[in-house]
């Protein structure tokens, strides 16, 4: 009789403090659970420099972060390095994230995600990526590393072109020789072009210093256009790049929308805020504990814009076809 008794009284005790928590609004949560509400996560992100689309990654990336509910000034401690286009700088950036042991490495453009996965390596703290044409070309498809790849729509370019240009015939593409993705850009641009009646007329360069010398000459090729990738060498002195083009009258097709705010006549490209928002919310599952890098494998942002400048087109009397015009998102600064 007594031992009912006492366990009577300790249901009703139980029964009792279910009863005040729930009368203050308050609901049981186991110490892991608790943990995880309360931590605060530390990332490290790696720019490799500073221009429109790699900007606007990192913005997107952190909208995306904040959209699964990791956000600065409340549970995210961000460290933010550039890398001014120099690898060594990238490399410096990287192996300050190891010794700072942060949660994850974040990395825009390929030579700092490729300086960050050779830091994080040893600590094994994952890596994500973003703006990367092509992981795989540049090694960056296995291990504890995932991310999201800006890969051109070359064959809707080379369609673009032609629609604006029909009697064009050559194509001036400047490149990084020792970056993967425009090697592999590159590649398909020769593949493809011929399908829609063009030669690829391409220069390398080895650094951002060669740039305008390549695009000098390009223009003495006489190429019809010039066609830019997602190369940052390139897009990192794009203006002087249009200062030559306008003055030789010779149109560039940009790769994304704020090539063509800056004064490419039109582009199909990527939304690279759309892309950052969707790299964001992959880390967001490997901060969280919902998946890990080798679980999450790389994704590619399968939808493309048509971007066009008015006042570009103008300048170098191209009539947007009816066909064009249609599908087409005005992306003048004017």
């Amino acid at each position: 009789m007594k031992k009912f008794q006492k366990i009577t009284s300790a249901l009703m005790a139980l029964t009792l403090s279910l009863s005040l928590a729930a009368c203050s609004g308050k609901t049981a949560e186991t110490p892991a659970a608790a943990e995880e509400s309360e931590k605060t996560y530390s990332i490290g992100i790696s720019q490799y420099g500073e221009h429109a689309s790699l900007d606007n990654c990192r913005e997107g990336f952190l909208q995306g972060l904040a959209q699964a509910g990791i956000e600065e000034g409340m549970n995210l401690k961000v460290d933010y390095q550039n890398a001014g286009f120099d690898d060594n700088i990238a490399a410096q950036i990287g192996q300050q994230f190891s010794a700072e042991n942060v949660d994850l490495m974040v990395a825009i453009a390929t030579p700092s995600a490729v300086a960050c996965y050779a830091a994080a390596e040893d600590k094994d703290i994952p890596v994500v990526f973003t703006a990367i044409t092509d992981p795989v070309q540049a090694k960056l498809d296995s291990g504890n590393i995932t991310g999201t790849s800006d890969k051109l729509p070359v064959e809707a370019q080379l369609d673009l072109i032609r629609q604006l240009q029909p009697e064009a015939k050559t194509i001036g593409i400047i490149y990084t020789t020792s970056e993967p993705n425009s090697v592999s850009a590159i590649e398909e641009y020769k593949a493809k072009a011929p399908d829609y009646g063009f030669e690829i007329d391409t220069v390398g360069v080895t650094s951002q210093a060669e740039v305008t010398q390549a695009a000098d000459t390009l223009i003495s090729h006489k190429v019809d256009c010039f066609s830019n990738l997602t190369d940052n060498n390139v897009v990192g002195v794009l203006a002087a790049i249009l200062e030559k083009t306008d003055e030789a009258g010779i149109p560039v097709y940009g790769s994304e929308i704020e090539q063509v705010k800056l004064g490419c006549v039109a582009s199909a490209g990527i939304d690279y805020v759309q892309l950052g928002i969707q790299t964001g919310l992959m880390a967001a599952k490997v901060l969280t504990g919902q998946a890990t890098c080798q679980e999450l494998p790389y994704e590619t942002i399968a939808e493309y814009g048509i971007y066009v400048n008015s006042a570009a087109l103008e300048a170098m009397n191209i009539t947007l076809p009816d066909a064009v015009a249609q599908k087409a998102i005005e992306a003048s600064e004017g």
